[in-house]
């Protein structure tokens, strides 16, 4: 007879300061209180429970950008989950900042994956073993690489380059604890569903991984996938659902006998209200309405960026601010930087502090048409339409591309009506992040274009820069399709 007992896994992931509640048609939807008093009651109902969340908790909401993630922290400490791994974006305060509000925490953070480069000293504990009813539970939690771009920026911080490295790893921790009962191993991974299921894939089935709780993608799914024997769930993004695992664990041979999965919305009908943790979210909403409860700018109507690799009206607009004010003949802005999915026609300076959070410099570099042409045809090479995750362009007022992407060749490339020869030279801005990983955005190195003129910084606060132009140009609009064509 099999020895079963049940495991409930909670997940969430992405939340990025989801923290407060919608009303959609009259009925509270999402919020961190709402979510609180679901893991609660479930908590209540089900004593083999554990909360996990797989990566990005902070930035996208200006109580996490204002108080840089200890805001974040405080509220996931009332929340209180039982494990948690990074995210990519737990490192844009940098990874100081970081180990500080590691410091803060008072729930576990695995992180297999980063580590100091002059000694390969782990920066947090790779791993985490938690006993529940008897049960020994192993959660480990990886990054890779190429969602780490940020830490490039930092000699001293090393990483895994591949899901390949990973999967060396996550089976280097499975084996130095095989001596322990281990009943059950879940990876905690924000790497993306694809990469997820690469990396099922690449794992020796004698590790005995069970479950993959990832992000990163954003993705939201019907049912899990199955890979290797190992399922792989998401819950999407933000605090509007939550994934919620019902598994039978056979304890005798430390394998799933059965399980269920559902996506949980949280909503007024499903989940009781946190009244004490809207106590502590009030405090820090009412702090930073004082500060960004202001009007910049009207625009003619509503906004939209609802998808990253296409024009879109609220990027060229952005785009035009950064180009006009900054004097560049062209301004590349990150599609990612912009994390609305629309803005206006009222905008209020909390709208364009979330919307477009990451406030970092602005440097000018120097190319030649040919070069111009190489980076744009590398931003919109084969694998970007097949979901490979990489850096996409708004592009500034005056240049027109179209571009076959069955010949791979450009159908025009126009600047202010004329066709760009490849001699001809252009001043470019970009962000800070754009500009320190140059050579893999652009497949160009900093010292090809460096050679045409020494990069130098423009401005040291992007965000400031559309702040201004916002505020003394109201009524602003674009229509789509006059910049890039992608046939």
């Amino acid at each position: 007879m099999k020895n079963l007992k049940k495991l409930v896994l909670l997940h969430s992931n992405d939340m990025h300061g989801d923290f407060l509640a919608e009303n959609v048609d009259d009925k509270l939807v999402g919020g961190v209180s709402l979510l609180s008093g679901y893991v609660s009651k479930v908590r209540q109902e089900e004593p083999n429970t554990l909360y996990c969340i797989a990566g990005d908790m902070f930035r996208g909401s200006v109580i996490d950008q204002e108080f840089q993630g200890l805001s974040t922290i405080e509220i996931m400490n009332m929340i209180s989950p039982d494990i948690v791994t990074l995210g990519n974006h737990e490192t844009d305060y940098g990874v100081a900042h970081l180990l500080f509000l590691e410091k803060c925490a008072k729930f576990p953070i695995v992180n297999a994956n980063l580590y100091i480069s002059t000694n390969h000293a782990h920066l947090f504990q790779p791993y985490k073993v938690l006993e529940v009813d008897g049960m020994k539970i192993l959660f480990i939690g990886i990054l890779t690489e190429e969602v780490m771009a940020q830490t490039k920026n930092d000699g001293m911080v090393g990483t895994f380059v591949s899901v390949e490295d990973a999967a060396k790893e996550v089976e280097r921790i499975c084996n130095a604890h095989n001596a322990i009962d281990i009943d059950f191993t879940v990876l905690l991974t924000h790497i993306g569903w694809k990469e997820d299921q690469k990396l099922a894939a690449a794992l020796d089935p004698a590790c005995g991984v069970d479950v993959i709780i990832g992000g990163h993608s954003h993705t939201f799914i019907e049912e899990p996938a199955k890979v290797n024997d190992i399922l792989i769930v998401q819950a999407g993004t933000g605090t509007d659902q939550i994934g919620r695992f019902d598994i039978m664990v056979d304890t005798d041979n430390n394998c799933v006998d059965s399980w269920k999965w559902q996506a949980i919305p949280i909503n007024e009908q499903t989940c009781p209200y946190d009244h004490d943790l809207e106590k502590l979210l009030d405090m820090y909403k009412h702090k930073t309405d004082e500060k960004y409860g202001r009007v910049i700018t009207r625009f003619k109507r509503r906004l939209e960026h609802v998808e990253r690799k296409r024009e879109t009206e609220l990027g060229s607009v952005f785009a035009d601010a950064m180009k006009e004010s900054l004097g560049v003949d062209i301004y590349l802005l990150g599609s990612g930087s912009i994390r609305s999915d629309w803005m206006g026609p009222i905008v209020m300076l909390g709208d364009l502090a979330e919307g477009f959070p990451y406030d970092d410099a602005s440097y000018m570099v120097k190319v030649t048409g040919a070069q111009l042409k190489k980076m744009l045809r590398h931003m919109m090479r084969d694998e970007v339409w097949e979901g490979v995750h990489s850096e996409f362009y708004q592009l500034s007022e005056g240049l027109h591309v179209v571009y076959d992407r069955a010949s791979h060749e450009y159908k025009e490339f126009t600047f202010e009506g004329a066709e760009v020869t490849d001699e001809q030279m252009f001043t470019v801005g970009l962000q800070n992040f754009h500009y320190k990983n140059f050579k893999d955005i652009f497949d160009i190195s900093l010292d090809e274009v460096s050679a045409n003129m020494k990069p130098r910084v423009i401005c040291t606060s992007c965000r400031s820069v559309l702040e201004e132009y916002l505020s003394e140009h109201q009524h602003l609009d674009h229509q789509n399709g006059e910049r890039l064509i992608v046939l």
